[in-house]
């Protein structure tokens, strides 16, 4: 197992997540209990030392699962985190009796990490409210109590959100928790969110590096390329190896769902093999080639001085693209949830105003439509 410094900590580079745990009958609210048990017992003893869990994974089973699965090991022996589940705005005022009831379910004194949990548009204002919801100083408080060992967030938010976030309280954030893969990199705008929070020194830790199984399988001619280059690697392994060519990150966090997603992405971190330039540069390529079919808006903005309805009509499409090519998922309904509803795609009269001063001609009306039927459907 491969391990980074983390402050006066080792760390395995590979880390395993708890939100998507062996299930009975396809029910996610049925963690398979003995099935994980031998995945946690497994990653021990392979050197695995990291575990994530959080409030709403597997309908708020996770924590007690994994709780119970650890209790056998030695507390040294493993590092835990969880997080505050702010993406539900419901638990704003309830950080106390939320962080009370996980020490519980987890089975635990302490948290080695705990997270702000999703830090995105719509939570930003209520996670800042400190005089309304005082999300901060009572984590500040049980980090000095020797009840949070370390402090940070994760997010799927925006770019912007993120700045905004670390602005705030990036004095008192340790790590950062990111959506991070090869696809993402320049397509959710994850290079720029990476130099971000290197500029607070802040180590970067990273959740779908398989973007949630998109990128165990390639396209065939995409898959050759690979193999060209490395024989004996597995598609699923060039996506660690390029987050192992990322000096800032410190865990990467795998959502492993069997024993033998288990055991091929513990081999994969027996050690470390950064992409050279030209793997590098074959990979991002390939990446290139996934997102051909996203609209090509460069933001360049002509379109939202031509809008009756003042949409923000870049920030729309890019929203448009990730829904898209996810096939679905929270990110955008997550987004735009923080929008009212005059500025939503719902609100496109269709009038094509835009589409006379876009470079790109870019069909914004008939993206508006799919995007709101998309969402509704």
């Amino acid at each position: 197992m491969i391990y980074k410094k983390f402050q006066d900590l080792e760390l395995s580079a590979l880390g395993m997540g708890a939100m998507r745990l062996p299930i009975i009958d396809g029910d996610d609210s049925k963690i398979d209990a003995s099935a994980t048990q031998k995945m946690v017992d497994y990653a021990m003893e392979q050197g695995v030392n990291y575990y994530d869990a959080a409030w709403g994974y597997h309908d708020g089973n996770s924590e007690l699962v994994m709780g119970e699965a650890l209790k056998k090991h030695s507390r040294e022996k493993f590092y835990l985190a969880t997080k505050f589940p702010g993406y539900d705005l419901n638990n704003m005022p309830r950080v106390k009796e939320i962080f009370e009831k996980q020490l519980e379910k987890c089975q635990v004194d302490y948290f080695d990490f705990y997270l702000f949990h999703n830090v995105c548009e719509m939570n930003i204002d209520s996670y800042l409210n400190e005089e309304k919801y005082g999300i901060l100083p009572y984590l500040l408080e049980q980090k000095k109590a020797g009840r949070i060992k370390h402090l940070g967030f994760s997010a799927h938010g925006g770019y912007e959100v993120i700045k905004r976030f670390l602005e705030a309280y990036g004095e008192h954030m340790e790590f950062c928790q990111l959506q991070l893969n090869y696809v993402d990199w320049e397509f959710q705008n994850c290079k720029k969110k990476v130099e971000l929070a290197s500029s607070y020194n802040m180590p970067i830790w990273v959740m779908e590096p398989v973007r949630g199984g998109k990128l165990a399988s390639l396209p065939e001619d995409a898959e050759q390329k690979l193999k060209a280059l490395r024989p004996e690697e597995t598609t699923v392994a060039w996506a660690f190896r390029f987050l192992q060519s990322l000096p800032q990150v410190t865990v990467t966090l795998s959502g492993m769902s069997n024993f033998e997603q288990m055991k091929e992405n513990i081999a994969t971190y027996s050690e470390g093999k950064p992409l050279n330039e030209n793997e590098m540069k074959t990979l991002l390529d390939i990446a290139d080639g996934m997102l051909s079919g996203k609209l090509p808006c460069t933001a360049c903005r002509y379109c939202t001085s031509h809008c009756p309805k003042g949409l923000d009509i870049p920030a729309l499409l890019e929203l448009y693209n990730e829904h898209s090519f996810t096939g679905g998922g929270f990110i955008a309904p997550m987004a735009l949830s923080a929008l009212p509803e005059d500025k939503k795609p719902s609100a496109c009269v269709g009038c094509r105003s835009c589409e006379k001063v876009c470079p790109q001609q870019i069909k914004i009306s008939e993206a508006m439509a799919d995007f709101n039927a998309k969402l509704k459907g």
